[in-house]
């Protein structure tokens, strides 16, 4: 029988991250995430890669 539920990815993701965020930082970041159809984990990752690139040059 073939197994059952969500199939795996390329690059999954392994590591979980908790952080605490000021209320108006959280607002803020629920209304562009719903402005731009993504979701709150997508914008903290982009903010990363940003950083991160940024850092490079």
């Amino acid at each position: 029988m073939k197994k059952m539920g969500r199939p795996k990815s390329d690059n999954a993701k392994k590591k979980v991250l908790s952080i605490r965020v000021p209320d108006q930082l959280y607002s803020q970041m629920l209304a562009y995430a719903e402005q731009h159809k993504m979701n709150t984990t997508d914008i903290v990752l982009k903010g990363v890669e940003i950083l991160l690139s940024e850092q490079k040059k």
